[in-house]
């Protein structure tokens, strides 16, 4: 008899990228609201006992005043998007969806930028000995 836990971790994993999937096939095809531009979900995390989803996204522009106004959207749409996810999945307990912007891309290539100006400047100054 195979024995059934609630805690393994694999299917937790399994859940949030199903999420993150339906997510956003229904920004995608459902929501309807012009604030929510050109968006990429790129994770979304649960708490173990599933209450509660943080769904991480990236703006394809990234003005604060457009995140802003892309949270806001998200937030306020996010009952009829919980309710399109929860005719999608089935699952004992619907997470509460909480949407955070994702600077991770921002951050990455800010320190891109500043290595290859750091490897220029040592390029120049080995040129100069």
């Amino acid at each position: 008899m195979a024995k059934h836990s609630k805690n393994i971790p694999g299917r937790g994993l399994r859940v949030a990228d199903q999420i993150q999937k339906d997510l956003a096939e229904i920004i995608w095809s459902e929501l309807k609201d012009p604030r929510v531009g050109m968006i990429t979900l790129t994770e979304v995390q649960l708490t173990p006992d599933y209450a509660h989803a943080k769904v991480y996204f990236t703006t394809l522009v990234d003005d604060p005043v457009a995140v802003k106004n892309t949270v806001d959207a998200l937030v306020k749409a996010s009952g009829f998007l919980r309710n399109q996810l929860g005719l999608r999945l089935r699952i004992h307990t619907l997470p509460q969806l909480h949407f955070v912007h994702d600077t991770s891309t921002i951050r990455g290539m800010a320190m891109s930028k500043l290595i290859d100006e750091a490897n220029a400047t040592r390029a120049k100054d080995d040129g100069e000995e």
